[in-house]
């Protein structure tokens, strides 16, 4: 060790690590830029977003923080400020949060359409192309129904549907001992639904993107589809900077703006599982 080299000024050197740190805190700055998106369950379930989300991390350089829950709990989310941007599938809940000034504008997005799912052997007769009909014999015939009862999406969809049943007053939502004995809430997610479904031998209405992406389908098949009424719609809101100044509400409108724009639209066109497109885009169209 040499005791006579001058040792380099202190202020020198300071200065140089202050200038690196500062370098790499404003690259990480660049770096960081997040969103969080509160979503359905389908969405996340189906795989879309792992399909979806790279494409506009490379867009953007913006990361998507996602929470997906139920529709209703989603609404909920966002209605605290909890979420820059909600993407969910409930048109009158959407357009009532809109309405009550959580977001300017809800725009729509893609669609796809729920299926009845229920044993191979179908027991009561629900296949065919009358969802209500369908609905009706597996309450006349006691048979085990898995409703998701978490007022997600795909929840209030099947609430709409047993009020077309016939089995209750016309305009009133059909009691739950009316849709037979067998019907049973889980509280719970599309997948955990079906596996229950799955596992019972019993009837559930999915959303396509989860069925076709579901595993574990052991009996199960599709028995009703095509019905109308079994149109799916999903739309996109910023959740409003008025009422939360604190949201990454431009980071939320950048997400927007891609996702109904031609790359983002063929981005949801291009995901399909075993050949099978899962969502339609819409938003060109409306």
């Amino acid at each position: 060790m040499n005791l006579f080299l001058k040792p380099r000024r202190a202020g020198a050197g300071i200065r140089a690590s202050l200038a690196v740190a500062v370098f790499f805190l404003a690259a990480g700055a660049a770096r960081a830029e997040t969103i969080t998106m509160a979503s359905t369950t389908s969405t996340e379930q189906s795989g879309l977003f792992s399909h979806l989300l790279p494409a506009f991390k490379k867009a953007s350089d913006i990361d998507v923080k996602v929470v997906a829950v139920g529709t209703g709990q989603a609404i909920d989310m966002a209605k605290r400020g909890d979420a820059d941007v909600l993407f969910v599938h409930d048109t009158a809940a959407e357009e009532k949060f809109v309405a009550e000034g959580f977001s300017d504008r809800r725009y729509p997005v893609m669609y796809n359409d729920f299926v009845l799912v229920g044993p191979q052997a179908d027991p009561v007769g629900a296949k065919g192309g009358d969802i209500a009909a369908a609905l009706k014999k597996i309450a006349a015939a006691n048979a085990p129904f898995v409703s998701r009862g978490d007022k997600s999406g795909t929840d209030a969809a099947e609430r709409r549907l047993w009020t077309q049943t016939g089995v209750a007053q016309a305009g009133q939502p059909v009691p739950n001992e009316r849709k037979g004995t067998g019907y049973k809430e889980c509280g719970c997610g599309m997948g955990p639904a079906l596996n229950i479904a799955a596992s019972s031998g019993a009837y559930v209405l999915a959303d396509r993107g989860t069925w076709l992406s579901f595993k574990n389908r052991a009996g199960l098949a599709v028995l009703v589809e095509g019905d109308k009424r079994l149109f799916n719609q999903y739309g996109v809101m910023v959740v409003s900077p008025a009422k939360f100044p604190s949201l990454n509400s431009r980071g939320a409108q950048k997400f927007v703006d891609w996702v109904i724009s031609p790359a983002g639209q063929q981005s949801i066109a291009a995901y399909k599982i075993g050949g099978e497109q899962l969502f339609f885009p819409n938003a060109l169209s409306n």
